[in-house]
């Protein structure tokens, strides 16, 4: 009898913390034989972590990538606004190979958050740096942008041979979620872009507004199976929700931009969710493009 006790009331705690019941659901009451298994959900936090698989076998994982502050709020920006496609470059030397190969490419990028300038580069100052609202649609409507940031594209490269690659922030996640849902994938990986070599909070709660919509899209037991990173992720969505754009002032990032007032307009366009409906995919060609 005290055993019963004390497992409702653990089951209480878990229903009080998780708000829906649908992890319980997937503890609780495994799937049939014949069931498909539920696809499992993993945060990684920093590059770390996903440097360290880019020598696996990705070949049955779905990678989506976060750079909220700001590379792939920008990326989204840019193709939302009519941009052809973009070329991520780790380096800024192979942003410059690369543009002499696609002269007609606009380059784009930053380091240390600022544009990249002559001095940087050898004497050519890339046209765009890396504000989402410098990509207009007069500025980038049927053009291709090549981008170098200091991690965004970084984490693009660790898992350019996942099954699958695709680029999120607040912007696209219930877009994501839509496609994710749709696509069946056994592994989601999501790939939080960090800051240098740290984890950064506002990815972690990017991740945390797409484990949200996945289990908002599905509504059933056993849909996806979390593990404890992607737990962390969604709790700390759930926490900060309701006042999303002033979450930017836990993020040490949001600080260095608010202090600076001429990049401190990027933080609502950056924090805005579904600004920019759409699902990016890296192609086998190293360039992404919308595909919905």
């Amino acid at each position: 009898m005290q055993r019963q006790r004390r497992l409702k009331s653990r089951e209480h705690l878990c229903s009080h913390r998780q708000g829906p019941p649908l992890l319980r659901q997937t503890v609780s009451h495994p799937t049939v034989a014949t069931a498909r298994p539920a696809p499992s959900v993993r945060v990684l936090f920093s590059p770390t972590e996903y440097e360290a698989i880019a020598h696996q076998d990705l070949s049955s994982v779905t990678c989506v990538v976060f750079d909220v502050l700001r590379a792939t709020s920008t990326m989204l920006e840019a193709l939302g606004n009519g941009a052809t496609g973009i070329r991520p470059a780790r380096e800024i030397a192979e942003a410059i190979a690369l543009r002499e190969r696609h002269p007609d490419a606009l380059l784009a990028g930053e380091r240390d958050g600022l544009r990249i300038r002559a001095h940087q580069t050898g004497g050519v100052d890339f046209d765009l740096g890396n504000s989402p609202r410098e990509f207009t649609r007069n500025r980038v409507e049927g053009r291709e942008i090549i981008m170098s940031t200091t991690n965004g594209t970084r984490a693009l490269e660790a898992c350019r041979l996942a099954r699958a690659v695709f680029i999120a922030s607040f912007g696209n996640v219930s877009a994501m979620a839509r496609h994710l849902v749709q696509s069946h994938s056994e592994r989601l990986w999501l790939i939080c872009a960090g800051t240098l070599e740290n984890a950064s909070f506002e990815d972690t709660l990017g991740a945390g507004a797409l484990v949200d919509r996945l289990l908002k899209e599905t509504n059933e037991p056993q849909a996806w199976s979390l593990d404890d990173s992607s737990q962390i992720a969604w709790d700390l969505y759930r926490g900060h929700q309701p006042r999303l754009p002033e979450a930017a002032r836990c993020a040490r990032n949001g600080r260095r931009l608010l202090a600076q007032p001429e990049l401190a307009g990027d933080i609502p366009v950056c924090f805005e969710e579904d600004r920019n409906p759409h699902v990016v995919q890296l192609g086998a060609d190293q360039v992404l493009r919308k595909i919905h």
